[in-house]
């Protein structure tokens, strides 16, 4: 069976997946990567009886799915699968109560869980506020957000299996008497950056906010009313932030609880990162998608929708994520306790907008949505069949009685007690590409790859580098125009009927973004995660009617995104600079010529921890208070390391004697990563070069450096590796900032920031 992988789909691989040796060299292939998973999870029907013969044909069936691209699971379940660590689940949610022990109890698992690979969320609500009376103490509380920052820093300091930081999901009810500071802790996007937050707004809260009344703030120590507040006062700051950065999002939390499977087991309080997957304390859910793209019979460019082909992959993706929890290997006891009793699973969809081409339907079109609502109420129907059939061979989730599906008549004794969801597919969507992620139309229908020497190619959207060459409109010409734009709505060499199919995310309304998020929700158990896309321009009153449209229209939550809203100092970068003055050749040599070094020099040695050691810098200034020279020195470093230190060193003294702005030099080496960051007085330090520059900002602007986060307010700065997907920002939509991986744009997308290069998701 011949596995088709494009040159992404194999870099993520090699990147993320594949097995390595202890020096980091691949021992694994992709097709022992899905050989490995396919047997880990087929392996769980031996304990309800199965043959080996059996499991031995399960195992194939799961092969060939995910083989033919059909079928990917979420990635802890392709990292881990069939691996000593063998933790499979993609997102938990912990309870936090009001005290010191809990809080800290709950932040030793979440480290746990970071580390083995999962994402968390959190409800602060029951956190009293922020300076209400401690009796025991006699002293003041300091409020949820303190607590946040808190749980923000253990996560930077915490890797997962040792490449990325964990992401957490922080919720506050609307009704908690700090929610005016929660809905602004993140109107500086460099703090607490290792959090989505959401508002959980109740029905209550939106039947004021019709009538424009105030409501009361509840103290979740005492129960008691503490504050009346207006609710569009609320509702104001809620939308102008979000205008602002994207933050915070919203989710309905009476509605969740509506549709709460287990009600008896309590109240669902909190979500995972990105909103999709509700959940009970101590739960978490497996994750999987099917790729809808891979879902129809081809004639040329059109096709239809293969239905029995989808229900086959359907039922079986089911029997694979139910035999997921079976063979998980969870943090804790009581996770795997909350997990095993209602068997939640969620199965979602990718490549939607990529199918809807194949149709020839455009993405924000009645016909879209509408097809969209048949594709996943066919999804549900048959999730349902088949967990019903696991109910009678294997058992019912233990929770099941007092549940929804405890009828009298037994028919609907079904195994999970959820099975779909539409979640982030960002990193699997590439994989099993070309095609698009999640229910997210396309964002760019060509663009610049950069490569050595800052060359660059374009590279086209498959499905529309066909059509064109069919329609004999193709040219390199063309599709450098079309990647020089964010749509090709106005290219008139582009046939109409052509442009109206090949849409792209900004060509689409932010209504159209919620109807199709409605459409799938409809026939979601949990929840639907997906951006709703705004143009930069975009008003304050656009949001807010995004808002209350996605009230109105059943959905459990909404993120939205204003283009190039995130960081300011991104929308600078790739545009034009003003006409200069011409000079002659020999001006500016003269300009920039290195000057002359006196006989005695001083400065000063700063002291830096590193990931390598202990590095000393040297700065040395000249009689006119210049800065002239840099020297390094790294403990007992040697060999390549102290050649780099040395380069760098001799590198930035040609710069300061060439009178080369100093903060430009700064710019150039800080947040460059390496494979070994450390922390030097509370600061997060990427590298040697990140330390230098960190010292020539102290030494030399006279000003103590900021705090970094993940580099997302940066400028992008391009590595010598070959990038994939690495754009102008001045080419693309919804970049905010740069890769930490591999350097490439970051994207808002899905909820989550993701790089659509390495697989890279902050979620």
């Amino acid at each position: 069976m011949e596995l088709k992988l494009t040159p992404n789909a194999i870099k993520v691989l090699e990147r993320r997946y594949l097995r390595k040796d202890q020096e980091g060299k691949l021992i694994e292939t992709p097709e022992q990567l899905f050989t490995r998973v396919a047997d880990a999870i087929a392996v769980a029907d031996k304990e309800y009886g199965a043959s080996d013969q059996e499991i031995k044909a399960l195992s194939d069936k799961f092969f060939k799915m995910m083989v033919n691209l059909e079928f990917l699971p979420n990635s802890p379940c392709l990292m881990n699968a069939g691996k000593e660590l063998g933790q499979l689940s993609a997102c938990f949610t912990l309870p936090i109560e009001d005290s010191m022990e809990s809080i800290f109890e709950t932040l030793k698992i979440t480290s746990l869980i970071h580390k083995s690979g999962g994402g968390t969320g959190f409800n602060f609500s029951r956190l009293r506020p922020k300076n209400a009376v401690v009796k025991t103490t006699g002293g003041v509380a300091s409020g949820p957000i303190s607590f946040m920052r808190v749980y923000d820093a253990a996560t930077e300091a915490v890797k997962q299996g040792g490449t990325r930081r964990g992401a957490n999901m922080g919720i506050l009810r609307v009704d908690h008497p700090d929610i005016m500071e929660f809905i602004t802790c993140k109107e500086n996007n460099n703090h607490i950056t290792n959090f989505n937050i959401s508002v959980a707004i109740t029905d209550e809260f939106m039947r004021r906010l019709s009538k424009g009344e105030d409501y009361d703030l509840i103290d979740p120590h005492t129960h008691k009313p503490v504050q009346k507040i207006n609710s569009k006062e609320v509702f104001n700051l809620i939308v102008k932030q979000a205008h602002k950065n994207g933050e915070p999002g919203i989710i309905f939390i009476d509605r969740i609880n509506q549709y709460n499977p287990t009600p008896k087991l309590g109240m669902i309080e909190s979500t995972n990162p990105c909103g999709e997957q509700p959940l009970l304390p101590y739960e978490s859910c497996d994750l999987g998608s099917i790729n809808l793209d891979q879902m129809c019979r081809k004639n040329g460019l059109r096709c239809e929708i293969d239905w029995e082909r989808l229900k086959d992959v359907t039922g079986l993706a089911v029997h694979f994520l139910d035999n997921l929890i079976d063979v998980n290997k969870f943090p804790l006891p009581e996770i795997e306790k909350a997990t095993k009793a209602t068997r939640k699973v969620g199965l979602g969809v990718m490549g939607w907008a990529s199918l809807l081409i194949r149709l020839n339907i455009p993405y924000n079109s009645e016909e879209a949505v509408a097809l969209g609502e048949k594709v996943m109420s066919f999804i549900m129907e048959e999730a349902n069949k088949k967990s019903l059939e696991l109910g009678k061979s294997k058992g019912v989730f233990p929770a099941f009685k007092g549940s929804i599906y405890d009828k009298k008549d037994g028919s609907t004794r079904m195994r999970n007690s959820t099975l779909t969801t539409i979640a982030p597919t960002g990193t699997i969507s590439i994989i099993a590409g070309p095609c698009s992620s999640g229910i997210e139309p396309l964002f760019a229908l060509c663009y610049h790859r950069k490569v050595m020497d800052n060359d660059k190619l374009i590279e086209v959207e498959p499905l529309f580098e066909q059509v064109a060459r069919q329609r004999g409109f193709y040219s390199s010409q063309l599709m450098e125009k079309v990647a020089q734009s964010a749509s090709i709505k106005d290219i008139k060499e582009i046939p109409e009927d052509v442009r109206r199919v090949f849409v792209t995310a900004h060509d689409i309304s932010p209504e159209w973004h919620v109807k199709m998020q409605a459409a799938f929700q409809k026939y979601v158990h949990n929840a639907t995660s997906k951006t709703i896309n705004f143009p930069h321009d975009a008003t304050i009153e656009d949001v807010r009617k995004a808002y209350v449209m996605a009230f109105d229209s059943t959905c459990k939550g909404i993120t939205i995104y204003r283009d190039m809203s995130r960081e300011e100092q991104v929308l600078n970068v790739g545009k034009p600079k003003e006409k200069q003055e011409v000079r002659s050749i020999h001006e500016v040599k003269k300009e920039i010529a290195p000057r002359p070094r006196p006989e005695v020099i001083i400065g000063t040695t700063t002291k830096v921890s590193t990931g390598c050691g202990n590095l000393y810098v040297t700065i040395n200034i000249d009689e006119d208070g210049k800065p002239f020279e840099l020297f390094t020195q790294m403990g007992k470093a040697g060999g390549c390391a102290a050649s780099q230190l040395e380069a760098t060193g001799r590198l930035v003294s040609l710069a300061f004697r060439a009178n080369i702005e100093v903060k430009s030099i700064i710019e150039q080496l800080r947040n460059i990563r390496c494979p070994s960051p450390s922390w030097e007085k509370g600061q997060r330090i990427f590298s040697c070069a990140d330390a230098i520059a960190r010292v020539i900002e102290r030494r030399l602007i006279n000003v103590q450096p900021p705090v970094m986060a993940d580099a997302v307010a940066i400028p992008m700065k391009h590595s010598h590796d070959d990038q994939l997907h690495s754009t102008d920002l001045d080419e693309q939509v919804n970049i905010v900032g740069m890769c930490p991986d591999c350097g490439g744009a970051l994207r808002h997308e899905e909820g989550c920031v993701k790089c659509h290069g390495c697989g890279y998701s902050k979620c």
